[in-house]
């Protein structure tokens, strides 16, 4: 599966620690287009390029997206 176009779900839920950026925040990194800048690059952080497109995660739309995401950050938070 591939990255839906105009998501950028998985760079906004989540938390990233490396990047001290907070679950629900935009990454500094997220284009207005809702793509990484740092894709392909060294600079990405290793959670982010092992993160990878799933039916589920994805859901039909980015709104189901954010929603999942969402919710597993909430579970693992509790961790």
């Amino acid at each position: 599966m591939n990255c839906r176009p105009g998501c950028g779900a998985c760079c906004i839920a989540p938390s990233i620690s490396t990047l001290d950026k907070p679950a629900g925040v935009p990454c500094v990194h997220l284009t207005p287009d809702y793509r990484c800048a740092l894709f392909g690059s060294s600079r990405r952080p290793a959670c982010c390029s092992g993160l990878q497109p799933s039916a589920e995660m994805c859901g039909s739309d980015r709104t189901a997206a954010l929603a999942w995401l969402a919710q597993l950050e909430a579970a693992t938070a509790a961790c």
